[in-house]
Formats: structure tokens, sequence, C-alpha cells
């Protein structure tokens, strides 16, 4: 008889009871599939906590010593730092967990001003404990970010026009592995984000997480057929696709209509 495994309540459980009597730890929650009620057999567990400045490396011995008592860890990885996001991040696989079910942890100083908690973007988290009422709403400013959103579309146009030649040097040369690459980077990518932009502005720079949900069924399957190419023998011509479909969209995006999204 296969052995019972653990399950997501019992490690979140775990982690809740042993963090939230701990003086130095100011607050708990889940983000991710948590977050937007989107939790599957296939999610993963993004656990967020709080804690003193001086407490960060404490806090990652006690998380690892209360899952432990649930099951050996059987996999760890921790994030170089700086992380690209200036919190502290680790992953912990359990043995006894499915491998879908690993946790993601991301350990923010007290005094770290972007916590994740713009709800217009990660939606509003499951709370656990919030002893010192940080688990609240940082609202988007409208103004200040679509002309972040401008300033990044004016780049990416700048890119795009630049970069097209490096996939048809490639094709010409019948390097495909490269030209593949090229294309998914500096053709592919681009239109993604202006489709984002136009259909979910305020996570315009999402690439492809979420995009079955943040965009229309008609387009994420146009995407998905241009996406996966192979043969490469058509990659030329959804090169061809993709670029008059970009220019398309770039041509016809409505800043206004993008503002009343991000206010919306």
């Amino acid at each position: 008889m296969d052995k019972i495994k653990i399950v997501r309540n019992d490690i979140v459980g775990v982690l809740v009871d042993t963090l939230q009597p701990i003086d130095y730890v100011c607050a708990a929650w889940q983000a991710g599939a948590a977050a937007f009620e989107r939790v599957d057999e296939w999610s993963d567990i993004d656990f967020y906590v709080v804690v003193e400045d001086d407490r960060v490396e404490d806090t990652f011995k006690v998380i690892e010593q209360s899952v432990e008592t649930l099951s050996e860890i059987e996999l760890k990885y921790r994030l170089p730092e700086p992380t690209w996001h200036g919190h502290s991040q680790g992953l912990i696989r359990l043995k006894d967990t499915s491998p879908f079910l690993f946790l993601d942890i991301a350990i923010m100083k007290r005094s770290s001003k972007d916590k994740f908690l713009q709800y217009k973007i990660h939606n509003k988290p499951l709370v656990h404990f919030d002893k010192i009422g940080v688990a609240k709403d940082d609202p988007l400013d409208p103004d200040t970010f679509l002309k972040r959103i401008q300033s990044q579309i004016e780049m990416t146009k700048t890119k795009f026009k630049l970069f097209q030649v490096l996939t048809l040097k490639e094709l010409n040369r019948g390097n495909t592995l490269t030209a593949l690459s090229f294309y998914m980077a500096y053709t592919f990518r681009p239109l993604v984000e202006i489709l984002r932009t136009k259909f979910c502005p305020q996570r315009y720079n999402f690439y492809t997480s979420y995009l079955h949900y943040d965009l229309p069924d008609d387009v994420a399957k146009r995407l998905e057929k241009l996406y996966f190419v192979a043969d490469p023998g058509v990659l030329g011509k959804c090169r061809e696709e993709v670029e008059e479909w970009f220019w398309k969209e770039v041509e016809t995006i409505d800043f206004d209509d993008v503002k009343k999204k991000l206010e919306s």
C-alpha cells in the first residue's frame, strides 16, 4: 500500500503554527494560485513571510526545521543574492509530497518597500496572520504605471525593428536552432508584451505567465500556433506573421483605454 503523501494543508499548517508565535515574524501569506483562487493538484505553494530585518536567515532555518517534521527535504535551492526583486527566496521540495507541491518561499525584510501587494497585479493574498498590518493593497498609480508602459513600448519598438535581422540571418545560414531562439526572444516575446498591454496592462511584463487567463481565448490560441514551431521550414513564415501582427497592434493601441483598465 502506497504511503499517503503530505498535502498542501499539512505544509501550510505547520508553517503557520511554527511562525506565528515567533516575535520577529511579522506576517505570512500565500500568493500565486492561492491569491487567484486557482489552486489545483499541480499548484506549488507561494509562501511570503515578513520578518524583522536582521532575522531573514533565522527564518529560513526555522522553516526548514518545521517542514522536516513532516518529511525529509528532498531538494532545496536558495536563489543567489541580490535577487531581481530584492527579497530572499528559496525553494524546498519534500520527499513525501507531490513533486508539484514544492515550497516557493520569499522572506521579506520589514523595511522593504515593495512586498508584491499590488492587488491589481498579484490579486489579494491569502493572509494567515499579520501582526503589523502590512498585508494591505499597495495601489497602482495609473499615470505613473502608464508612463512606464509607454516608455517600455517605445524601447520595444526600437529593438523589434533592430533585431528582426537576427532571426533572418540565422535562417539564411541554416542555423535553425539559433534562429528559433532569436525568434522567441526578439519577435514572439515583444508581441506578447504588446498584447498584454492591450488586454491586461497591469501584467504587461509577465510574458506567458497567466497568459491563458489574461488574454482572450482566440488570441491565446493564435499565439500557441506561432509559438509551437514544429518545422524549421515554417519559421520564416511565422516570423512574418508575428511581425505583421506586432505592428498592427502597436499602431492601434489606445492608451486612454489602457489607462481605464489600470484604473478599473
